[in-house]
């Protein structure tokens, strides 16, 4: 058998997340009965990550295991699958790798892009958030800093998530304008784009940062209350989550 890695990006608004559900489609389902039928049998995928319903990837990295054989030239198998996949899930490249490579366990990193614009834009509405307050992006970003380092951002997950750990390790955090291969639509539209870096992520923990951080841009909490809450407030202490639809799944390093 061998081990193969596949790097795809999905529009995640017809899906309930990356992981296969038992009453609602997911991306994750999808794949596997497109290669299923490709490679004429049953293949299941795993994921480097698990995103919420809604949330999108511009990178998602998964593994399969099959038979040489069966999978034959890579590229071609790619091009197959993006044939008869759905035009909001497409395939990048597939690739053979070691046996020992693991699309989730393998991960060094994983970094997520949230979008969010302050004036009103046709373009954007699909994925980034618009907001109609005054935001102090320089404090907002004095905040972040303190989320740096390996920390226990228990306030941050979803209540009921079934993880052993909720201590992570956050290497970037900050607000900046999109560059012009980052941004989402022409014409200057307050767009802002939250980038986030760690070694593994929790459950619905990106949304509820940036819902947190944009309680301090407003002025609700103070960078003193930001800090209680990390170090040792609950998840009803933190901010609400914002939508899924502006947050994307932006990059994994192995």
């Amino acid at each position: 058998m061998q081990r193969y890695f596949i790097q795809l990006s999905y529009d995640g608004a017809n899906y309930h997340g990356w992981q296969i559900q038992p009453n609602g489609t997911s991306v994750e389902e999808t794949i596997e009965k497109s290669l299923s039928i490709l490679l004429r049998q049953p293949i299941d995928i795993t994921g480097a990550g698990r995103t919420d319903t809604g949330v999108n990837a511009s990178m998602m990295v998964a593994h399969f295991d099959a038979d040489e054989s069966i999978v034959g030239d890579c590229g071609q198998l790619a091009y197959r699958l993006n044939r008869i996949l759905p035009r909001d899930i497409a395939i990048q490249k597939i690739k053979a790798v070691d046996s020992e490579m693991h699309a989730r366990f393998s991960a060094k990193s994983r970094t997520y892009h949230y979008y969010i614009h302050t004036r009103k834009n046709p373009f954007l509405r699909r994925y980034s958030w618009e907001v109609h307050y005054q935001l102090d992006f320089d404090l907002m970003n004095t905040a972040a800093q303190y989320l740096i380092g390996e920390k226990d951002f228990k306030c941050f997950c979803k209540t009921g998530a079934d993880v052993k750990t909720t201590i992570c390790n956050v290497t970037d955090a900050h607000f900046e304008a999109p560059s012009a291969e980052t941004t989402l639509a022409e014409g200057n539209s307050g767009q802002r784009m939250f980038v986030i870096t760690a070694n593994r992520f929790l459950r619905n923990m990106v949304r509820a940062v940036v819902g947190t951080l944009i309680d301090v841009g407003r002025g609700r909490i103070t960078i003193d209350d930001f800090k209680k809450i990390v170090d040792s407030g609950t998840r009803s202490d933190a901010g609400e989550s914002v939508p899924g639809n502006a947050l994307f799944l932006s990059d994994i390093k192995y």
